[in-house]
């Protein structure tokens, strides 16, 4: 099972999208300490929208049609803000 994932951080005001084959609370906890890179910018990230995928090659292509119009757009979109 592979998960599509968008965090959001209150203090930076901004959205991170990702996928991982990761237990979603496993992954968010990597990216709150043992992660590198946008994410170590912030530690209060949270989980607000997942979308679970039985192929990896589907769950890559989601993650990057999410980044392509902008998380907050997608979620908007989808009634989720």
């Amino acid at each position: 099972m592979f998960n599509v994932y968008i965090l959001y951080s209150p203090s930076l005001s901004k959205y991170y999208v990702g996928s991982t084959s990761m237990d979603i609370s496993e992954r968010l906890a990597r990216h709150l300490h043992d992660h590198q890179g946008f994410t170590s910018r912030a530690k209060d990230w949270e989980v607000i929208y997942t979308e679970k995928y039985d192929d990896k090659t589907e769950a890559l292509s989601k993650e990057k049609a999410i980044k392509k119009r902008g998380a907050k757009r997608y979620l908007e979109q989808l009634g989720h803000l």
